[in-house]
């Protein structure tokens, strides 16, 4: 089968009332624009109807193809299972609730072409309740700072990207909130374009309160992952090294006052001046040993995940040398 030009795919939760008309309007688009183009739908466990709408509407679509999860697992699992099945050179990611617009498919694939390898699609007008709206701007501001990667809109579930970029990120737990740093961290080039939103079609949203606790713990988890993977005791030997200062000061006051015949037995700095050096040294120790255990990964495992373009250097050769290097890692 010729590869097509563009892969939609739609994780897709209890969506049943939304999908007649998201899949119609989707296909109609897609037509019009004279792309060759298949929608690949994940069912993340539903328990309404959704199963026999997409078996009714894959059967009135060629290009419709689905697969439906035994439990819910979270959009990120699904989207994952979704980029081990697309086949387009260009996939797009948009949601099931109706918000997104088809119409806007192109606008990204146009900034595809511009030279991004992702564009996520920002929301300039959301339709959506004013607390939302607000959390939404403090978790964007957060993610941009944080992870040092600009963008205003990470969580908008309407994204275009090169089949390279699908390759190379690998989803769990909740990290779909962070597709573009994932992205940036692998050296592809990410940006944003305006895309119209709309209100929810039928339903109500899937994901409560708990996103905003969650999404600042996988925050802080991208962060390791993309900045300290590598170098794990940067991070966790810096803060060794913190805890290990303080710890030493206190317990130089203590040394001081007790040749000044002060007692310092019962004194709670003394207490926490041991304290912090033990968790310092622990935190230094536990950074080597994550650097060994890195060490030893790469050595095993030598990937070359930055490498787009070569001269003179087929893929079958640069599979070939990777077999050699696990061969002797092992």
């Amino acid at each position: 089968m010729a590869q097509p030009d563009v892969s939609v795919l739609i994780p897709a939760y209890n969506e049943a009332p939304n999908l007649p008309e998201v899949l119609e309007e989707l296909v109609q688009t897609l037509e019009t624009a004279s792309l060759t183009f298949e929608i690949l739908v994940v069912d993340d466990g539903s328990t309404d109807d959704s199963v026999e709408v997409l078996d009714k509407y894959s059967g009135r679509f060629a290009q419709l193809r689905w697969i439906h999860f035994r439990r819910n697992a979270g959009k990120s699992e699904a989207l994952q299972a979704g980029f081990e099945l697309v086949r387009g050179r260009s996939v797009v990611l948009m949601d099931a609730d109706g918000q997104d617009d088809p119409a806007a498919i192109q606008v990204l694939l146009d900034a595809l072409d511009g030279g991004l390898d992702l564009v996520t699609g920002r929301r300039a007008i959301r339709n959506d309740r004013f607390i939302k709206r607000s959390t939404s701007k403090l978790y964007n501001w957060m993610t941009a700072k944080i992870s040092g990667v600009p963008g205003k809109d990470f969580n908008s579930g309407l994204k275009a990207m090169r089949h390279d970029v699908v390759e190379e990120i690998d989803l769990y737990g909740e990290m779909h909130r962070y597709i573009p740093v994932f992205a940036a961290a692998q050296g592809f080039r990410v940006g944003e374009a305006d895309v119209p939103h709309r209100a929810r079609l039928h339903g109500e949203s899937k994901f409560g309160r708990a996103r905003f606790w969650r999404g600042f713990f996988d925050l802080v988890t991208v962060k390791f992952l993309t900045t300290y993977k590598t170098r794990p005791f940067h991070i966790l030997g810096g803060l060794g090294l913190a805890f290990g200062v303080v710890g030493s000061g206190l317990l130089t006051w203590m040394f001081v006052d007790w040749l000044r015949h002060v007692r310092v037995g019962s004194r709670p700095a003394l207490m926490a001046g041991v304290l912090f050096v033990l968790v310092g040294v622990q935190l230094a120790s536990l950074g080597l040993l994550a650097e060994l255990i890195v060490f030893r990964t790469r050595r095993r495992e030598r990937l070359r995940p930055t490498i787009s373009a070569s001269g003179g250097i087929d893929r079958a050769e640069l599979d070939l040398t990777r077999a050699q290097e696990l061969a002797a890692g092992g």
